[in-house]
């Protein structure tokens, strides 16, 4: 196995999670921290026991010995980030949401296709034990043919209008901060998209979604029912009714167990995780690395691409757009 030398753009509170699962996987190495702030760079770079330290991206990616980047950026800086990265042949792990609009999201798969170089959206919550044993459950027939998923994301967060949730200029809000999980579990799970959706966005004093609910609508007859909020506290679990049982991920988006139920009775399955879960993205990256892919087969790009086009739809649909963003037919 391959080494893979690991650097992070954006040195924040999610990347200290992200360097403490690198520490947790065989054949990943943290090697380098970039940042725009070099004392920054170099402050987390000896708490989390990186190599080197850069001051700006451009010299990051310019390392000859980097391998893979992780890019944990806010939201609108996500494309130039992931752009700069292909751009030089390194492969990129983008923190969720990939990109703030379906445009963008598609600039950045062009170019990592164009290139062949890797590129994954980092959605840790699909590689998480847990959930991986419910989706082979499913796979298995444990509860017949799923008809109906829930999910929800909801915490309640003090209005600050400077800050990062709740500024417009900065893509905040519900949807985009944590509907993707509800959104990429309902994608996993039916390993399709909707093809229709019905929605509603309760829009704050700031000028973003402080709640975000959405009915989609699948082939077949079956459905999904999403919820995600910044200024409400929800359950966050994951259900997943199926025609001869159910599965219960109990705050899905990080599981750590979930309970099945169907004609043998109820099961309880306990997949517990020391690292903060990140560690099995990684894993998926640098496995994929040393196989020579492109793109993860478990969250390909298309995918990706749809959730983004899905996100869109509910925005637009409630006359929502971000400051900077283009009109769009």
């Amino acid at each position: 196995m391959k080494q893979i030398k690991w650097g992070i753009i954006g040195p924040g509170n999610i990347a200290r999670r992200f360097a403490q699962g690198l520490r947790a996987v065989e054949g990943a190495v943290p090697y380098a921290i970039g940042s725009r702030n070099l004392d920054r760079a170099e402050e987390f770079a000896r708490e989390h026991g990186f190599e080197k330290a850069y001051g700006s991206y451009e010299e990051l990616v310019n390392d000859p010995a980097l391998d893979a980047v992780y890019v944990a950026t806010p939201h609108p800086m996500h494309e130039e980030a992931v752009l700069l990265c292909l751009d030089h042949g390194k492969a990129v792990l983008c923190e969720k949401p990939f990109a703030v609009n379906a445009l963008q999201a598609q600039n950045m798969i062009a170019r990592a296709r164009d290139k062949k170089v890797f590129l994954m959206e980092a959605m840790w919550t699909r590689f998480l034990p847990a959930v991986k044993k419910a989706m082979q459950l499913i796979n298995d027939g444990a509860i017949g043919r799923v008809r109906h998923v829930s999910a929800d994301f909801g915490f309640r967060a003090e209005v600050d209008p400077a800050g990062r949730l709740f500024d417009p200029k900065l893509a905040g809000g519900a949807l985009l901060d944590v509907g993707i999980y509800p959104l990429s579990f309902c994608s996993m799970v039916f390993a399709g998209q909707p093809d229709g959706i019905q929605s509603h966005l309760e829009i704050g004093s700031t000028g973003v979604d402080e709640v975000a609910i959405a009915q989609l609508f699948y082939p077949e007859g079956r459905s999904a029912q999403v919820m995600a909020a910044i200024r409400l506290n929800t359950l966050q679990d994951g259900i997943i009714l199926g025609e001869e049982g159910s599965i219960r991920l109990m705050e899905f988006w990080h599981a750590q167990s979930l309970t099945l139920i169907n004609k043998d009775g109820e099961q309880r399955f306990d997949l517990p995780y020391h690292a903060g879960g990140f560690e099995f993205e990684i894993r998926e990256v640098v496995d994929c690395l040393n196989r020579g892919l492109v793109e993860s087969p478990l969250m390909p790009l298309d995918e990706t691409l749809a959730l983004a086009r899905a996100m869109d739809q509910i925005r637009y649909d409630n006359k929502l757009r971000y400051p900077f963003e283009e009109e769009q037919a």
